[in-house]
């Protein structure tokens, strides 16, 4: 983008990754985990930054139980830039919070907002898109968003409709579509017009201060003022404001919405069988991580950090062992297995969560 205004970048880090139990637990989420290489997902988000945007112009929002584990792993991010909320209210206050802390610094700048805990394959590619973003946003009051051009028809994620094209592969949005049935999901796939919502966001400070502001004022009114190195103030500021979502609250609302297309080898890593997809797979379609043995076995997903793993005659099959305990979840079901720790909680077994 060249030297138009200075680009910050926010990384999202306090998602639970409740579907990544056993691995991930309440103290280390997925974000905080080597899931898909030797690098933990934070890790690998702020490395593949690092060419647009210096550690001294990260921020990472979390929450109290993960702050001190971000600073560890993120030595070159400054301190104060580990931003801890009291408690999660969803990416609407986190990313407020956010941009009030930017712009008193820098209030001309750009922003990229983008979670932690997704896998992109071609970090090149990635910051291309991201270029070209950052040159849509500078142009305006527009607020951006990344999305992935569609490879199957997943119901898992949300849509984006383009609308009127603005600039070589940027639309304006027409709509947002939330996560459909498989039927819905073809056709929004077959048409060709739509997109996978990444939850990657690109704006001006001021154009994302004036949304919030107009879309959620009460938000924008409680987060306006606060230091978040005074906790009482910062406390008192989340328990006044409802739990709300970027997408929901502002993006949805706003007539101001633009997307930029992209094809990265993008993944949001929502659950276990992210693994199988990314591979790679045996001549029987396993996916191994571990010390596993796997005999007239096919389509199984097998990670063992400690002890060896065997499997005969098993197909469509997730298996991950740790130390202090085991998942066995069939492929198909791996969505509920944020199920166990409802159920973990009812039993008061809390050492497991």
């Amino acid at each position: 983008m060249g030297g138009a205004s200075s680009i910050h970048a926010v990384i999202l880090a306090g998602g639970k990754g409740t579907r990544f139990w056993p691995k991930s637990r309440a103290r280390r989420p997925k974000q905080l985990l080597p899931i898909v290489s030797e690098r933990t997902m934070v890790q690998e988000t702020v490395e593949r930054l690092a060419p647009l945007v210096s550690a001294e112009h990260i921020w990472v929002v979390t929450g109290t139980d993960h702050a001190e584990e971000l600073r560890d792993q993120l030595p070159d991010v400054p301190d104060e830039q580990i931003v801890v909320e009291p408690v999660g209210r969803n990416t609407a206050p986190a990313i407020a919070l956010a941009t009030n802390l930017i712009a008193r610094r820098d209030p001309d700048a750009a922003m990229i907002v983008l979670p932690a805990d997704h896998h992109i394959r071609y970090a090149d590619r990635f910051r291309d898109t991201l270029d070209r973003a950052l040159a849509l946003a500078a142009s305006g009051d527009l607020l951006v968003t990344i999305g992935i051009e569609p490879t199957a028809p997943e119901s898992g994620y949300g849509y984006i409709e383009r609308g009127d094209e603005i600039a070589p592969g940027a639309n304006r949005v027409r709509r947002f579509i939330e996560k459909p049935d498989r039927s819905r999901a073809e056709e929004l796939v077959r048409g060709g017009g739509c997109l996978w919502n990444s939850g990657i966001f690109v704006w001006k400070v001021g154009a994302i201060s004036r949304a919030l502001a107009r879309h959620l004022p009460e938000i924008a009114r409680a987060l306006d003022d606060v230091d978040p190195s005074d906790a009482q103030s910062l406390a008192a500021a989340y328990a006044a404001i409802p739990e709300q979502s970027i997408d929901y609250g502002v993006l949805e609302k706003a007539d101001n919405v633009a997307v930029v297309g992209g094809e990265f080898g993008w993944d949001d890593i929502g659950s276990w069988t992210a693994l199988m997809r990314l591979g790679p797979a045996d001549a029987d379609g396993n996916v191994i991580r571990g010390r596993v043995l796997a005999l007239s076995s096919h389509g199984n997903l097998v990670a063992a950090d400690n002890r060896l793993v065997a499997l005969v005659g098993v197909e469509g099959l997730v298996v991950i062992d740790t130390e202090d305990a085991v998942l066995v979840c069939s492929a198909d079901r791996v969505q509920d297995v944020k199920q166990i720790i409802d159920e973990l909680q009812r039993r008061g077994w809390k050492e497991h969560l």
